[in-house]
Parts: C-alpha cells; structure tokens; sequence
C-alpha cells in the first residue's frame, strides 16, 4: 500500500527551471505539485494533454494562459484545459503554488 499521508522531504523534487522548485506526488489518476519560484522565475511557454487546476498559496505572478494574460495573487485559483499554451512568471515575492493534474503526469514521476 501507498504511502498515505507525506511530507515535501517525503516527495519527488524536481528543479525543471532556474528558481523553480517542484515537489510532486500522485494517486493513481492524479499528479499534485507543489510549485516555489523565487522572484522573476519564469516556467516558459509550454502545453500538456492533461488537466490542470491550481491555487495559489503566497505571492503571486503573472499568468497567460491562451492569448490572455492573468495577474494571479494568493488566495486565487486558476484552470488550464488540456493542450492549452500557458507561461508563469513570479512576481517580485516570488510564490508558492499548489497544481493539480489529470491524468498522472509521466513526466514528474521519479527515474
């Protein structure tokens, strides 16, 4: 049986961008991502197949998602369809953010 209840030391840690930290963990349909970028870290433009939702814990930054642009503070909540272009830049806080995918994002499992 899976481990029920973690820890981000219990999680896989990824650093996919300088100043981008991610640390993931699934369930069997799901991927969950705790996501800090220091100030003005950028995770450029890119698209997956799957779902995303996501809120936003502290600080905050600027999101496109499609053609439009969204300045996204703490305490907002952002949805991304699959296959949609999107780019985060941090603020000059930074942030911390929490995503969560659909379907299991391959990518992000450990090697």
């Amino acid at each position: 049986m899976p481990q029920l209840i973690l820890s981000l030391s219990d999680c896989h840690r990824l650093t996919p961008f300088p100043g981008v930290t991610m640390h993931t963990f699934e369930s069997q349909h799901m991927t969950l991502s705790v996501v800090q970028m220091q100030p003005g870290a950028v995770i450029p433009q890119h698209q997956h197949p799957h779902e995303q939702i996501g809120y936003m814990v502290q600080g905050g930054g600027l999101f496109r998602i499609g053609d439009q642009t969204y300045q996204v503070e703490a305490g907002q909540m952002w949805r991304i369809p699959g296959n949609m272009p999107h780019e985060v830049t941090a603020g000059p806080e930074g942030l911390q953010a929490i995503d969560v995918f659909y379907p299991v994002r391959e990518d992000m499992r450990p090697s």
